[in-house]
């Protein structure tokens, strides 16, 4: 049974897929009150929390507190109501690479009450056409510098509101603009906790884009969930990442766990291993998530006389964690890699190694909430040392707008997520 809605436009919750296509949803322990706005628990409310001074963001050579972050998204805010027109429910697309405008515009429109389609730089026109249509988004926030694309899908989407923003330090462009006239406090949009705030949209295996529907719920369950437990994030850590903030892998790495916990992100628009390289010896990070092929770069480098002595958590994700990688890090550094798995339909990682548990070519164990299986051909529980389907359920899971597919991925309250799995004794 779902919660109260602020959502004037229902477009979200119509298109939910039945109750009875849904998987089934652990919420023990993960207890929020009917009224939950993301946006506003990651910026005002971290501000009357005492984290005002603290760092919240660094990019492109500016470094924001959470006092500035929230003026920014409050004055972007007023934009998106008064000059915009943008009502609760509306669906707003955002689209920029990793840089503090993209995490702004985000909070902003989670503010207001928008449900937010977060887009990555790479898309071409015909792309995100796609994305306007399946998603009836009506208002789109671009970088200055990826407008080509971006005015060619208006153009072929009648209706669609678009307005440009200044993703570098400059803030120079229409949205920049109009913010500087408003104040910097705004009420946020009294959202339902269960209100979707969010669409992901993936391609997965058949190249036609799927959207998974998030809750505002969802995007505090990832952070009190698995950054809690798992990376024990506290406001002393540092963030740095390659995953663009469009994925919802990146936006919690790099958005939704820094923020939840007074902890600094630094996005880097371009996030190659010597970037990164250069961001954790600048600002001594603490936690960092990107692929294994830039930990081999970095270990390279650390060889080479690079100080990456401040990273406490190096997450692995994007591609198998090979063995000779995980045991070279160790050796190293002393600490382990945390490699995990997630998936765009459950919103982030839900199985993870640990800190004090931990192995080589292991995926680990289901992060607290959540639990697991691995199915046989027959749909049965398979014996551990057999390979079949992972299955998953927990707090957080599979809904696809429309209901697309969704018996497709969702079988008897199970999230199957389409990875070959085996479980050993351990």
């Amino acid at each position: 049974m779902l919660g109260p809605t602020a959502h004037v436009d229902t477009f979200a919750r119509d298109n939910l897929p039945p109750d009875a296509d849904q998987p089934d949803f652990l919420l023990d322990g993960f207890d929020y009150p009917d009224v939950l706005n993301a946006g506003f628990e990651l910026t005002d409310a971290m501000v009357a929390k005492g984290f005002g001074d603290k760092t919240a963001l660094v990019g492109n050579g500016r470094v924001r507190t959470y006092k500035e972050l929230s003026d920014w998204t409050n004055r972007l805010a007023h934009v998106l109501v008064e000059d915009m027109g943008v009502q609760p429910g509306n669906r707003v697309m955002v689209r920029s690479a990793n840089n503090p405008a993209m995490v702004a515009c985000w909070l902003a429109a989670t503010k207001v009450g928008a449900v937010v389609v977060n887009t990555m730089p790479m898309l071409r026109a015909g792309e995100l056409r796609k994305y306007v249509e399946m998603a009836e988004i009506g208002f789109a926030l671009c970088d200055m510098r990826l407008m080509d694309e971006m005015e060619a899908c208006a153009d072929a989407c009648a209706g669609l509101k678009l307005l440009a923003f200044d993703g570098t330090s400059n803030h120079d462009a229409a949205l920049d603009r109009l913010a500087l006239e408003k104040p910097v406090t705004f009420e946020a949009v009294a959202t339902g906790r269960d209100d979707v705030a969010l669409l992901g949209f993936t391609s997965g295996s058949t190249g036609e884009p799927k959207a998974t529907m998030h809750f505002h719920r969802d995007l505090m369950i990832i952070a009190d969930g698995y950054a809690k437990e798992v990376l024990g994030v506290t406001p002393d850590d540092v963030f740095v990442g390659s995953p663009p903030l469009a994925f919802t892998f990146g936006l919690g790495g790099l958005a939704v766990f820094p923020l939840r916990f007074g902890a600094t992100a630094t996005l880097l628009e371009q996030a190659t291993p010597p970037n990164m390289i250069e961001i954790i010896e600048k600002y001594k990070a603490t936690v960092c998530f990107t692929a294994p092929t830039a930990y081999r770069l970095m270990l390279r480098a650390m060889d080479d006389g690079a100080d990456l002595s401040s990273l406490r958590a190096a997450v692995s994700a994007g591609e198998t964690l090979p063995q000779p990688v995980y045991d070279d890090w160790m050796e190293m550094t002393g600490k382990p890699m945390l490699d995990g798995i997630g998936a765009t339909e459950l919103l982030h990682i839900f199985i993870s190694n640990r800190f004090d548990d931990h192995r080589p070519a292991c995926t680990g164990k289901p992060v607290t909430g959540y639990e697991a299986k691995v199915l046989a051909e027959d749909g049965s529980e398979a014996p551990c040392g057999v390979v079949g389907r992972l299955a998953v359920r927990g707090p957080t899971g599979c809904r696809y707008l429309k209901g697309d597919r969704q018996k497709g991925y969702v079988a008897d309250g199970w999230n199957i997520t389409g990875g070959s799995f085996m479980q050993d004794e351990g």
